[in-house]
């Protein structure tokens, strides 16, 4: 239900450090590591650019999600639409996705041909030419995307109105994919511009992971990627926003059957390796959500019933000093929003004064042990965790000490965890069905 991004499910798909791992960076400044994984002869490639919505003005949002679609609209060697073509005659999937930090490209092939996906990936970062025809033809499906998940859809209604409401810095509170007037008034030339801007080697993470020998794959990549050349990058936004001020609560109507409602509180997200709250609260969310024994789902889905659907996430990466703790939920029939949202308070503040018991700590533990035996089968989820501790400030390199850190939180640390989900920090954001009130 709530995507859960608990560093407990980022960790456990990495492998123990057996085969090479190497991390380079170019002269022209684009960062590159390279894992071996030679349990079967694919490979996969994530090209990290730091640039998301976070980067935005305002009037100008949604350029980065934008640009993304854009990006498979063709160069002088690779003509619209060919990238993907190409990566299927191949064998091979690609994928892109654009966050509030940062914009990635995904693709997964037989490791033989991972040259010709690099030179294409190589190719584009140099020199997108898309058309003004293929840029208005791809703002209408930008769109389209737009009315069917922000708009017509519950859960992406929700989410929005939810960072409306819970930020007041413009950068951090708009949508992904921006808003639609800015949408509306967007032109080719915007997009141009934003590429030219972000789109370069100092700007970049290229992570491979696969049956790759590093060195030799190093050296294909300097060969494709090396002469490229550094820009100035734009300044970056301030993106200071306060943790603490009066508690807010707002309400907006969807087409769904049932009301829903995110109760959320702004928390730190990880900056310094030994900053301890982090880690707390990445267990938290474990305790409070983290499976069918953790605690709402035992007593309020589970127990009284109350709740019809529940989930709790935390992410504690982020290149904004805050993070934000979320209960999502669904009130079972009979059941009112505010009575639920009342049960959902009780039990955080009961974990405030009593804290966790060592069962439900062991709980814990034992689910990171049991999630790393089972899910280290992942190459995709390998480049994943690589590429989001080098796009936030941190190195591949420090994962064991996230890991040790993290196995180290204490229930004293959860209590106080617990105690930062205060009124102050709090934002209840409910969608109603259309035309009803809160039940």
């Amino acid at each position: 239900m709530l995507r859960r991004t608990a560093l407990i499910l980022l960790l456990a798909a990495t492998l123990p450090a057996a085969a090479e791992t190497l991390k380079h960076t170019l002269p022209n400044g684009m960062k590159v590591i390279i894992k071996e994984d030679r349990r079967a002869p694919v490979a996969v490639s994530r090209l990290w650019y730091k640039v998301g919505s976070l980067d935005e003005q305002p009037g100008k949002t949604g350029l980065s999600h934008a640009l993304e679609h854009m990006m498979f609209k063709g160069t002088a060697k690779v003509p619209a639409g060919e990238f993907s073509r190409r990566v299927a005659a191949l064998g091979g999937r690609d994928n892109a996705y654009t966050s509030q930090e940062n914009t990635v490209y995904v693709t997964d092939l037989a490791v033989k041909n991972l040259p010709q996906v690099l030179e294409m990936e190589a190719d584009r970062m140099a020199n997108l030419n898309f058309s003004n025809k293929d840029f208005d033809n791809e703002m209408k499906v930008i769109r389209e995307e737009r009315r069917m998940r922000s708009e017509d859809d519950p859960s992406g209604k929700l989410w929005e109105h939810l960072m409306l409401n819970a930020y007041e810095n413009p950068a951090v509170r708009a949508p992904v994919i921006g808003y639609m007037p800015d949408l509306d008034k967007l032109k080719a030339e915007d997009l141009r511009s934003w590429y030219r801007s972000w789109y370069a080697p100092n700007n970049a993470t290229l992570v491979i992971v696969g049956d790759v020998n590093a060195k030799q794959t190093l050296g294909t990549v300097e060969k494709l990627f090396g002469a490229i050349p550094q820009r100035t990058l734009p300044q970056r936004n301030n993106l200071q926003e306060p943790l603490e001020r009066k508690p807010k609560s707002a309400q907006t109507q969807a087409i769904t059957a049932e009301p829903m409602f995110i109760l959320s509180y702004r928390v730190p997200a990880l900056k310094q390796l030994d900053d301890t709250m982090p880690y707390a609260l990445d267990v938290l969310s474990e305790v409070l959500g983290g499976n069918s024994s953790s605690r709402l789902d035992k007593n309020l889905m589970r127990g009284s019933q109350k709740a019809a659907d529940i989930g709790v996430g935390y992410n504690m990466f982020s290149r904004t000093p805050s993070s934000l703790f979320m209960v999502k939920a669904m009130p079972s029939s009979g059941t009112s929003v505010q009575e639920l949202v009342a049960e959902i308070r009780r039990e955080i503040a009961d974990i405030a004064a009593k804290g966790v018991s060592k069962a439900e700590l062991a709980r814990v533990r034992t689910q990171m042990e049991a999630s790393e035996i089972y899910s280290k089968d992942s190459m995709d989820a390998q480049a994943g965790l690589i590429g989001s501790l080098e796009a936030n400030g941190f190195s591949y390199q420090d994962e064991a000490e996230l890991r040790r850190r993290l196995a180290k939180v204490s229930a004293q640390d959860v209590q106080a965890a617990a105690k930062l989900l205060s009124p102050a920090r709090e934002t209840l954001m409910v969608v109603t069905p259309e035309k009803e009130s809160t039940k």
